[in-house]
């Protein structure tokens, strides 16, 4: 294990940054911000076939972190005037062919009922494949660099039945997002990466967060994420997924970041300079299956009553990591890589070692 840290005064940071790696993961960053000051350390490797720590502040694909920045962005357009939340959405978007009782509220809170284009699992064990890309193995990897379009998704979202009617229930639904893509770019006329620099990138100064649409590279420095199938049904082959072209998942988790910007995001969040405080009352109200507002989960720490509003993201062989209490003022975001393939390995890894670092940071003993 390679282990980088900014001081000797986080132990704990450590010890559980060092058992991520004998878990499973390639690299790893951890970035906190809290009464004791800045701290950020990283541990493993930043890719299999050097010995070099991952960057501190390196790039990494953020997955369904995409999904709070997006939300932020519509409900600025929403405090703007410009965007109804309790509007159809179907008034925004005429030719998509959206049932008529979906808001812009349902959609950004998952209760639209509509088809994930990346598949859908259900109560009773079964799948429903979405797009191709996503049926993971092989084919996953050799498709990696083709471009969908936005539309083309949610078409393809729409060919199918939806899970219920709009509003009766709770699905998490990366079609969503990419129909509060499509939304936002309507009403404005211009690309979600342009209104995202208008709205949140430019006045917070997050110089290492783009939205990459069809590219397919990560800004140096970075580390590397890996996805592993099969060959042959026999031979396991483990390829450098790094590079890929994200279009696959669109605005349901597309965007790159660092762990200084995401602290620097969801600190300016939660701490009410993004959005007025009303929108952000609304953007906490959250749905009672899975504690889900507009855009982010909202937490029990397990200490005093506490909170955290979060949202984290994985993607095929990044993710990131994103916590922050209600006011700003203690904030975790991580970085980690891994080998990913089609039976997600390392997700009861994810949950346990993200555990433990919630429990450290916001429910752990203070000295």
């Amino acid at each position: 294990m390679s282990l980088n840290a900014s001081d000797d005064l986080r132990p704990e940071l450590q010890k559980i940054m060092g058992g991520m790696i004998e878990s499973g993961f390639t690299g790893v960053t951890v970035r906190v911000h809290d009464e004791r000051g800045p701290w950020e350390g990283s541990a493993g490797l930043r890719r299999l076939d050097e010995t070099a720590k991952p960057p501190t502040d390196g790039h990494i694909r953020i997955g369904s972190n995409t999904k709070t920045f997006a939300a932020t962005a519509a409900l600025r357009l929403v405090a703007e005037g410009v965007i109804g939340l309790d509007a159809p959405a179907a008034g925004y978007l005429p030719d998509l062919g959206l049932n008529q009782e979906i808001t812009v509220r349902m959609l950004l809170q998952h209760t639209s009922g509509i088809f994930n284009f990346t598949g859908e699992y259900y109560e009773d064990g079964t799948f429903a494949p979405g797009i191709p890309a996503t049926t993971a193995g092989r084919e996953w990897v050799d498709n990696r660099f083709h471009t969908y379009r936005p539309e083309e998704l949610v078409r393809l979202a729409l060919s199918k039945p939806p899970r219920f009617e709009p509003g009766t229930d709770w699905s998490y639904s990366n079609t969503n997002y990419v129909v509060i893509r499509l939304l936002i770019e309507s009403v404005t006329g211009n690309s979600l990466a342009d209104e995202m620099q208008r709205l949140i990138l430019g006045p917070l100064g997050l110089t290492g967060t783009s939205l990459p649409e069809t590219g397919t590279d990560i800004a140096p420095p970075h580390a590397h994420g890996y996805y592993r199938y099969l060959e042959d049904g026999d031979r396991e082959t483990t390829v450098d997924v790094t590079r890929q072209n994200p279009s696959w998942i669109s605005t349901g988790g597309d965007m790159i970041s660092t762990t200084r910007d995401l602290h620097t995001f969801i600190s300016a969040l939660t701490g009410g300079k993004l959005l007025p405080g009303p929108m952000l009352d609304e953007m906490y109200k959250v749905h009672p299956k899975a504690g889900y507002g507009l855009g982010v989960f909202v937490q029990d720490t397990g200490r005093d009553g506490g909170k955290v509003i979060t949202h984290n993201g994985g993607m095929a062989g990044h993710a990131a990591l994103m916590y922050s209490t209600p006011d700003g003022t203690t904030t975790l975001t991580a970085a980690l890589n891994y080998v990913d393939d089609a039976s997600m390995s390392m997700a009861q890894v994810f949950q346990q070692s993200t555990q433990l670092l919630v429990q450290e940071v916001f429910g752990g003993h203070r000295p």
